[in-house]
């Protein structure tokens, strides 16, 4: 099943402009559907194309990377192994997962200058040192981003009518409770199956909850193989596996100490980097001055860190079970859960905004003669000023946080918003959204 996936869009951009100087490297994490990107593209937009699989390839082809000082017989052999006729400037060659035969990686800055044909190169855990640090990194190389199904792509697959939203963005007002609450049921659905293809696969062929999280399962059990070839004493999954129950406990930043059962080392600070590394997780990392460039002010030392699918964040969270009851996502779509739940919501804007392309940041402050401290969840740069997130669950409650910081950084706050389950509404300059509409935000 083939779904509409903005990286085609960039891909065809690509195309347009740069495939002649440049190859293009789709890259996330596995199973978002960088290869059904890749080869539905080729099929597409190209005469022919050649795909060499590197995690399932043949001795013989990868003998024709042995020499590539002669590109002719390269060529020759290439087509001659795989029964594929290539022509000039109408055919592309996908090197898939070429993170397991970094020599063709290296390969590509010869290929592109050749100018015969294109290049795609898909990649899972691409940037971590252990898969490239013998070979020259090509500089003729574009990346494309590829995240799991955000909000916009899942309501295409699923037949929903994703541009209300917008409408309902642009126009500012409440839309009733009865259109609010139908609404959230909407992205309650997207919480649970989440945004990898494969589970959302099994949503549209009707699959019910508990079919569906055993895709999920398999998805965390492929990302945990990754993890241990990566390291093999388990810490780098246990670092993963930490998320959710570091975020239920509101803390100021991700403990390594806490996901491993012991003070920290220098090599599981180098872990977090593998971690990030891997597309799996997003970080978001403390601001220390909002006043400034939130990039410039980060703290590498503070950060958060979220899953980057939140349909794969809610089996983490009952990955202890052997497998989540459909009861467990009935009480979810139904908005019976615990209201403790917040950080639920709060992994879901973390990966909506991500998949804006924007980096992730947030911003805690003591309070005055106290051991408490204030705390926005999310800031987004908008020209020389900032916006002010904070997620709740309900909507109800206090607010101080973004009280405060409206308060503190008055000269600097273009607008400030409180996402929950609430209709639209505005009181005292906090703009109050339904999270559905958190896409909006970022553009």
């Amino acid at each position: 099943m083939y779904f509409k996936r903005k990286a085609y869009k960039q891909l065809a951009e690509w195309k347009a402009m740069y495939a002649d100087k440049y190859a293009v490297l789709l890259e996330g994490a596995r199973r978002v559907g960088k290869s059904t990107i890749a080869e539905l593209f080729a099929k597409n937009e190209y005469r022919t194309y050649i795909l060499i699989d590197f995690s399932n390839v043949s001795d013989e082809i990868l003998s024709c990377f042995d020499d590539i000082t002669n590109l002719d017989i390269f060529f020759l052999r290439l087509q001659a192994t795989t029964g594929v006729d290539l022509f000039e400037h109408e055919s592309v060659i996908i090197f898939d997962e070429v993170q397991l035969f970094p020599k063709a990686r290296q390969a590509i800055k010869h290929l592109v200058k050749d100018g015969r044909y294109h290049y795609i190169e898909t990649g899972s855990l691409i940037s971590i040192k252990k898969n490239v640090k013998n070979i020259l990194i090509p500089s003729e190389e574009m990346k494309i981003s590829v995240y799991p199904m955000d909000y916009e792509e899942f309501c295409d697959a699923i037949g929903s009518n994703y541009s209300i939203l917008e409408s309902i963005y642009k126009m500012n007002k409440g839309i009733g409770q009865q259109t609010n609450r139908k609404l959230m049921r909407d992205i309650r659905v997207y919480m649970a199956v989440g945004g990898m293809p494969q589970a959302v696969e099994a949503y549209v062929e009707g699959k019910n909850f508990s079919m569906i999280d055993q895709v999920k399962r398999q998805i965390i059990g492929l990302y945990e193989e990754d993890f241990k070839k990566i390291d093999s004493s388990g810490k780098l999954s246990a670092l993963y596996h930490s998320i959710p129950a570091q975020l239920s406990k509101d803390g100021r930043k991700y403990r390594i100490s806490t996901a491993i059962g012991r003070k920290k080392a220098r090599k599981d600070e180098e872990l977090i980097y593998d971690l990030i590394d891997s597309k799996t997780v997003i970080p978001s990392y403390n601001t220390s001055d909002p006043r400034v460039s939130l990039s410039l002010s980060k703290d590498l030392d503070s950060y958060k860190l979220y899953l980057a699918d939140t349909g794969l964040f809610i089996t983490l969270m009952f990955i202890d079970r052997p497998s989540a009851e459909n009861e467990i996502y009935a009480k979810l779509l139904s908005d019976k859960l615990p209201a403790n739940l917040g950080y639920l919501y709060e992994n879901l804007v973390a990966q909506m905004i991500d998949a804006s392309g924007r980096e992730l940041y947030y911003h805690t402050w003591e309070k005055t003669g106290s051991t408490h401290y204030y705390e926005i969840d999310f800031l987004i740069s908008q020209g020389t000023k900032v916006s002010a997130i904070e997620v709740k669950s309900s909507g109800t409650g206090k607010h101080e946080s973004i009280t405060e910081f409206r308060k503190k950084y008055s000269r600097n706050i273009k607008d400030s918003y409180i996402l929950s389950q609430k209709d639209i509404e505005k009181q005292e300059g906090i703009q109050f959204l339904p999270v559905y509409l958190t896409p909006f935000l970022t553009k």
